[in-house]
């Protein structure tokens, strides 16, 4: 953001720099009040004040991001973790809904590397959440089929089947 030397300036250009910078204290608020309703993505701000000036809108995101305001790498971590915490998906579908706020490919594809196994083991459990529900609904070739439409991988799903069948045969001895 732009620093300014307020003895320097005559008249003239002090009342525009105050314009500017109630513009920039304006949009700042705005912007900040969506980051905080509910945390956004830059691509979810930059679409909503998509009407704004854009370099004043550059400033306020760089100087928001600054103050860890906007930050998408945390924003992947908390959707994550609520994804964990509520739904039952495949890795692909995790990527697939963090790509559609807008984040970037190569930060969700570095945040599933490293966190390779923690994820595998979420695309097992889902798969078994899954399994157990529509196991008694339809065949079990059916239900494999649904999983790899839903973006499951084959270990994933053979190693859920394994482990439901492990469940099955210890609740019989």
């Amino acid at each position: 953001m732009k620093e300014f030397n307020l003895e320097s300036l005559n008249e003239k250009d002090k009342i525009v720099d105050f314009e500017q910078l109630k513009q920039i204290d304006n949009l700042k608020t705005k912007v900040l009040k969506y980051a905080l309703y509910k945390k956004r993505t830059e691509n979810e701000i930059r679409e909503k004040f998509a009407d704004e000036d854009n370099n004043l809108l550059d400033d306020v995101i760089e100087n928001l991001k600054e103050q860890n305001y906007i930050n998408d790498t945390v924003y992947i971590e908390k959707s994550i973790q609520e994804y964990k915490a509520l739904k039952s998906l495949s890795i692909k579908e995790v990527s697939y809904k963090l790509l559609q706020k807008g984040i970037k490919k190569s930060l969700v594809d570095d945040y599933i590397y490293k966190h390779k196994e923690d994820m595998l083991e979420y695309e097992i459990q889902s798969a078994m959440n899954i399994l157990r529900k529509k196991i008694f609904k339809m065949e079990l070739e059916d239900a494999k089929n649904y999983l790899y439409k839903k973006g499951y991988m084959s270990e994933s799903i053979n190693i859920a089947i394994d482990e439901l069948e492990n469940e099955g045969n210890g609740n019989n001895e």
